[in-house]
This record gives C-alpha cells, structure tokens and sequence, in this order.
C-alpha cells in the first residue's frame, strides 16, 4: 500500500476484518473501515428468547446484519469503486457480504494452499469469492497449480505474482548484523553451528519436525564437528510449545535446542544462521526464506509443499522429498561441514531474490494489471 501510493493516481480505501497493532500505520496511507464486530445479542439475552420463541428472532437478526453491511458499503463508497483487490482467501467471509456491482473487477491475491484453506475459510464463501474474481494472483507456481486444479479456476486468468518490499528487508538486515548477536544471553559457546527455523507456532509449519530433526543431527555428529544449536524464532507460551519442549527434554536436547517467542528482534537471531531449514508440511511462498537469503543463508525445504523449491531450486540450497528427514538431516550435516559451499549457496539465494523480486518492478507490475482491467 505505501509502494502504491508512491506511485501517485491511486486512491485507496481499506477494509479490515478486525484492528490490531498496525491500524495506525494503515490510516496514515488511506481511510480504514474495521468490518462492526458481531453483537451477542438482537436486543438482550432474556429478550432474544422470548423473539426467539415467537419466531422472529432471525427475521430481526437478517435485518440487523443487513444493516451492518449496507453501513460499511456506505463508509467504504462502493459504488465509487473502479477496482477491489482481495489480499487473501481467508476475506471471502467479509467479499461475499459486500454485494460488489458486476461491473467492478475483482482481483484476489492467493497465498494459501489445502490447509490453510481448510482452516481459514468456509467452502461456499471461497466458492463465490473465486467465481466473482476476474485475475487471480499466485505467490508460486505450486500455488496456482492447487487453485486450477482443486477449484477449477482458468489458468488463463492466473498472474505469478509476488511483492516484496526487498530494498526494505535488505536494510532491516544489515542493521540487524550490526546490532550484539542474541546467542550469548542463551549461553551458546562462540564456536556453535546454528541451525534455524522460524514461523508460527503450529502443525503446519512443522515445529514438531524441527525437534525431530534436531534429535537426528545432533546424534550424527561427531567429535570433530563442532557444536550445534537449534534456533526457532516464533514459538509463544502455549501448549504446543508445552508439548515441543517437552518432547525436546525427553530427548535430552534441553541444551541444544531452543525456542523463542515471537520478537521483533528476528532477524537478530535469523541473520546469524548457519542453515536455514523450512519444515513446513504446507507454505505457498514463505518471506522467511527471503530473510534468510537476504542474510546469505541457505535453505533446505521439502519438495511438494509449496512454492519454495522455486526459488530455492539447486543453487540455493537443498530440496529433500517430502517429510523425509533423513535426507533433510544428511544436507544439514553436509552444509555445517562445508562453510563454503554454506556461503556459495547462501549468496547466490540472495542474489536471486534481488533479481526476481524487485520491488518497483513489482508494483509497476500490479498498476499495469490494474488499468488494463478498468480500461
């Protein structure tokens, strides 16, 4: 959105879900509307039952929902609308109450595959929200494959698209390379090997697969190889981390594995990674590989689980079968004992991402879709 307004001509308006931490730096580039969130009640608990059982409870809900809707309408001006962009699947349960006119092109914005559909969206709302599309954008070709082929969207009308503010991220981390390293506060000795993940905490992103794979990498090392630490930036209190750290003392890797809570400070920990593994079962183009090769790190991910083999390919790192953590353990092993070709690999991921994902070129991109659509 600041690369769009940059460019000048392009006026926008926003509607969000919900608010969070970021909603004042959305207002300070263009007006925001927080979709009302749901009233508990029609009137009060004690008269809903009684509406209820007089059956017309529902007619007055419809009707109080019918007005929260025509209320955000007027506030975002649709009807002064030449374009909507959706940035995600998981706003089909917001697009399909906005009755957008016909007239108006719809561009969605995918970045999510089977199981984050399955989590984030409902099968009708989805439904509508891709019928009424007009140019679909895919972070990778993984991703597009997955909606032409699971939901029979024309290949013809799917743009390979991704924006990502890279001039951004490549100061972020060279300023974060400048900063103390955040190891010593976990008592890691100077000479660690360090082995990094990063992500949410939670089944998709293979958390559990991280331990796994530490256990295995740690009992193949030898005496001569130095020392290795697991590093996963993002694992808040919870009971998953519960069950991961539980799972990592009872393997006896208290000491060499460890997770931290989500932290601004992430790439004070990612640009000081050694390898960089990707243990997702499902990411359709994940930025934390654009982190990692920005700091010159290399990548090892599974293949068949999204978009990143695409990028990482054979120069960028390695690409193992899918869930197969012996062979994810063997590259991990041979990029620790190889500085060199750790930094061949590392740098040439960097240098690939500078050249396909520049960020005007990108928005350039995105502005020519736009007019060419509203013409």
């Amino acid at each position: 959105m600041r690369l769009l307004k940059a460019e000048g001509g392009i006026q926008m308006r926003l509607l969000l879900g919900d608010g969070g931490q970021l909603l004042d730096e959305y207002r300070a580039i263009c007006p925001v509307v927080v979709w009302p969130a749901p009233n508990r009640y029609v009137v009060d608990a004690l008269t809903d039952k009684v509406l209820w059982k007089l059956g017309v409870w529902q007619q007055l809900h419809d009707r109080q929902t019918k007005a929260h809707q025509q209320k955000v309408r007027a506030q975002l001006r649709l009807d002064s609308v030449d374009l909507v962009l959706v940035n995600t699947v998981t706003s089909s349960r917001w697009f399909g109450q906005l009755d957008i006119p016909d007239r108006i092109p719809v561009i969605t914005f995918v970045h999510e595959l089977d199981m984050s559909v399955r989590m984030y969206t409902q099968p009708d709302q989805l439904k509508y929200l891709l019928n009424r599309t007009t140019q679909l954008l895919s972070v990778s070709k993984a991703t597009a494959r997955y909606y032409e082929q699971q939901h029979g969207f024309d290949p013809a009308r799917i743009t390979l698209y991704t924006l990502i503010d890279t001039p951004s991220l490549e100061r972020n981390v060279q300023q974060a390379r400048q900063q103390p390293s955040m190891y010593e506060s976990l008592g890691l000795p100077a000479n660690a090997r360090i082995v990094g993940g990063c992500g949410n905490a939670e089944w998709r992103k293979g958390n559990d697969l991280f331990v796994t794979l530490a256990r295995q990498v740690i009992g193949r090392a030898t005496a001569q190889d130095p020392p290795v630490h697991f590093v996963w930036v993002g694992v808040p209190p919870g009971s998953l981390r519960d069950d991961l750290l539980l799972d990592i003392r009872k393997a006896g890797l208290a000491d060499r594995v460890h997770l931290i809570p989500p932290t601004p400070d992430v790439l004070r920990y990612m640009s000081r990674f050694d390898v960089f593994v990707l243990c997702s079962r499902e990411d359709p183009y994940p930025l934390v590989v654009f982190e990692a090769g920005l700091s010159g790190v290399p990548v090892v991910c599974f293949a068949d689980a999204g978009g990143s083999p695409e990028l990482v390919e054979t120069d960028g790192g390695f690409i193992v079968p899918y869930l197969d953590l012996d062979t994810m353990s063997d590259r991990v092993l041979e990029l620790l004992r190889q500085p060199g070709l750790r930094r061949q690999l590392g740098e040439r991921l960097g240098q690939k991402i500078l050249e396909r994902h520049p960020a005007h070129q990108s928005v350039a991109t995105l502005v020519t879709l736009f007019n060419k659509l509203m013409a």
